[in-house]
């Protein structure tokens, strides 16, 4: 049984394979050595379980469920920043101006997030509010863009664990909007999210990544099955396993974590803040 050659084959037919397994890494890294490898190719049952691990789950969710999953944290977003500057705290200049910024970048997110779930022929959700008596106890401006640092490292953590759902979806021609891939439209927004939890810290004099140093560090939105103080990527420990020692908080610095729907939903992160 030639390993690599069914590898070769199978992605004739799924060009995702490839992705399938990585996202699944610690699959691979497990093999260790060359000799696990070959010892791997030749034994059916671990191969066939590595292929019901690869593909176990894929179409769990359809594209219109991960997009209404991104749209209720966007919505969440964009309702805060609205109860953020209606409560008219912020101080005037470049953190206004930054608030203002970020808010406008929610609505845009809202905005598209609707429209493409429109041009599937699915229902967007509506409804999503940032819980009132929860934003009321906020009554500094320092509490509220505390909050905003959480909401936002916890963006980040979500599309990061659910991303990977829309490998493989078609380009798209949405009305209004043009040529649309999901993949790449939930990357962006990812990465727009992940510079305003950068810019949030920065306005809190916290360093711009995740942080032992952080003042919100306990908060749930940093833990989960695979924490923020995480130091395993890839099967490796890499405060010890390169041949150069990195310390704990070092390595957990230089990688970001997902975050599971049903965690990002939890009542004790964003399932809580929904009013």
């Amino acid at each position: 049984m030639n390993f690599f050659k069914i590898i070769e084959q199978l992605a004739e037919v799924d060009p995702d394979v490839l992705g399938r397994f990585d996202s699944r890494r610690a699959v691979f890294q497990s093999l260790g050595t060359l000799a696990k490898r070959a010892a791997l190719a030749t034994t059916p049952v671990l191969l066939g379980s590595m292929f019901q691990k690869a593909y176990a789950g894929t179409n769990a969710d359809s594209p219109i469920d991960i997009l209404n999953y991104a749209l209720t944290l966007e919505l969440l977003e964009a309702d805060f920043y609205r109860k953020f500057v209606e409560a008219g705290r912020i101080p005037a200049g470049a953190p206004t101006m930054a608030i203002a910024q970020i808010r406008k970048h929610e609505d845009s997110h809202v905005a598209l997030l609707t429209n493409v779930i429109r041009a599937l022929n699915g229902t967007p959700v509506t409804g999503v509010t940032f819980k009132r008596s929860f934003f009321n106890s906020l009554d500094t401006y320092e509490a509220q863009l505390q909050v905003a640092q959480i909401l936002e490292d916890t963006g980040v953590r979500a599309y990061k664990g659910r991303a990977a759902e829309l490998t493989g979806t078609p380009d798209m021609n949405i009305p209004g909007i043009g040529i649309v891939n999901l993949l790449t439209a939930a990357l962006q927004i990812h990465s727009v999210e992940a510079r305003h939890a950068a810019h949030i810290r920065y306005m809190r004099n916290q360093k711009p990544w995740v942080s032992n140093d952080d003042d919100v560090r306990t908060n749930p939105a940093y833990t989960g099955a695979t924490p923020e103080s995480n130091v395993m990527q890839a099967g490796y420990d890499l405060t010890r396993d390169l041949g150069t020692m990195y310390s704990a908080a070092d390595v957990a610095a230089a990688f970001d974590e997902p975050l599971t729907p049903a965690e990002v939903l939890d009542m004790s992160r964003a399932g809580g803040l929904v009013g």
